[in-house]
């Protein structure tokens, strides 16, 4: 078979290189045109077309359509290397920038974990300076809460006082059983003790409420502090992972934003309100504990002041007591003395009356004498007359000394009333002193101070 002749406009073939890549082609990767050959038909001596090569004649390429598949082999080659290098080329390009960004992100990712740590040690710092300053005005107010329940209790110390003081003064004698200035400045300081009272439950119940708000509040920011302290770890854990790191792994379902998720203004909000509210009532339990301080400074002297009232009252009613009981002593002693002499004075018109009968007797003896005198001699003479009239004076005399003795035992009878009334009023004197000074002021002693009043 004669060879082929080569075509002159055929490109040369190329030299393919074993040992490198090869070099860029500056073929344009395009398909060629196809070329249509007409197979030549033999009809001389040396043809195939005789009856030798019949089955044969279907199978045969022309040497021209050889090359032309070789040549389309080539240029498939060259472009595949081509296509191939590019794409090698553009690979490493993108796995260096990707590898650049992934380096770059985990690095910004690592500087935002590195910062938000930050952040919540600020919330979290702020946090427990509230729960600290709000657990040590939570213990100044239950101790200004344990001096309010003191006061309370010992204001039950005064309120017993006054009311015994009342009760005994009522045993006191109808004839000093009178609403006098004491009596009126214990009924003051009765209703005093009180209202008082009253005072210190509603403000008792007041600091149990705030401190009830403050361990509230104090719960919240703790709990917040917690999810803070949790979260600054879990970040801090993050920050801490690195592409060698070991304990980590894949976790598609992660990437994603969850729909109870906050936002930084939310977040920082929710702190910033928990920190407020706790604040608020920190401020107002500062308020309520100056509010005690005040209450109780000022019950204290209010009860001490109705106190010294009261007992100054107390003192200037003994007083006037005891001056009243020395007059009556006084008078008393005058009225012993005068019924003493008015003994004597009955005593004397009863021997006067007596020294009477003698004198009466004789003139009457005479008279009755001289009335048996005879005939003529029964005479009116001046001795008659003078006898008569001593009988008359002398009967006079004792009309008058009996008249005026009966005045003098009406008048000792009224002076025993009166030493009788006055030994009374002596006694009920005695007896109101006695309840007034040995009672009611002894037990007065017993006051609570202006300390134990405050609470302290």
């Amino acid at each position: 078979m004669a060879c082929p002749q080569e075509n002159p406009r055929a490109p040369a073939p190329a030299r393919v290189l074993l040992t490198k890549e090869p070099a860029p082609q500056t073929v344009l990767a395009t398909e060629l045109p196809m070329k249509v050959h007409e197979a030549a038909l033999k009809t001389g001596p040396d043809s195939s077309s005789g009856l030798a090569t019949e089955n044969f004649r279907t199978a045969k390429y022309l040497p021209t359509e050889w090359h032309q598949n070789n040549y389309n082999l080539y240029h498939r080659v060259f472009a595949s290397c081509e296509e191939a290098e590019s794409n090698r080329h553009e690979a490493k390009k993108l796995s260096e920038s990707t590898a650049a960004a992934a380096q770059r992100a985990q690095q910004e990712s690592t500087a935002a974990l590195g910062q938000r740590p930050q952040d919540i040690h600020f919330w979290k710092t702020e946090l427990q300076k509230e729960i600290e300053d709000l657990d040590a005005e939570t213990s100044l107010l239950a101790a200004q809460k344990l001096r309010l329940e003191k006061a309370l209790d010992a204001t039950e110390v005064p309120y017993s006082i006054t009311t015994d003081n009342l009760q005994c003064r009522e045993r006191r004698q109808p004839a000093d059983l009178v609403c006098d200035e004491v009596e009126r400045e214990l009924l003051k300081e009765a209703e005093l003790i009180r209202s008082v009272q009253e005072l210190l439950k509603r403000t008792l119940m007041q600091a149990s409420n705030q401190m009830r708000l403050n361990r509230d509040h104090k719960e919240v920011c703790e709990m917040d502090w917690s999810d803070k302290v949790e979260a600054y770890n879990i970040d801090d854990k993050c920050g801490r992972y690195n592409n060698q790191s070991t304990n980590i792994q894949f976790h598609p379902s992660s990437v994603k934003f969850e729909e109870s998720a906050s936002t930084p203004e939310t977040w920082a909000r929710f702190s910033h309100d928990n920190i407020y509210r706790a604040e608020r009532e920190r401020l107002a339990s500062i308020n309520l504990r100056t509010l005690i301080d005040t209450i109780l400074h000022d019950v204290s002297e209010d009860l001490r002041t109705q106190c010294a009232a009261v007992n100054e009252a107390f003192t200037k009613r003994c007083e006037e007591l005891d001056d009243t009981k020395h007059k009556l002593e006084y008078h008393l002693k005058n009225i012993l003395k005068e019924i003493g002499d008015q003994e004597a004075n009955i005593a004397a018109l009863k021997q006067a009356i007596r020294d009477k009968e003698a004198p009466v007797k004789v003139a009457q003896t005479r008279l009755y004498d001289r009335s048996f005198r005879p005939n003529v001699e029964l005479c009116r003479d001046a001795a008659q007359f003078r006898l008569i009239s001593e009988v008359e004076e002398l009967t006079e005399s004792i009309e008058s000394l009996k008249k005026k003795l009966l005045e003098a035992e009406q008048s000792l009878r009224n002076l025993e009333d009166v030493r009788m009334n006055l030994e009374k009023e002596i006694a009920v004197k005695t007896n109101s002193i006695f309840i007034d000074r040995q009672k009611c002021m002894a037990h007065r002693a017993r006051y609570p101070t202006v300390l134990k009043l405050a609470g302290y």
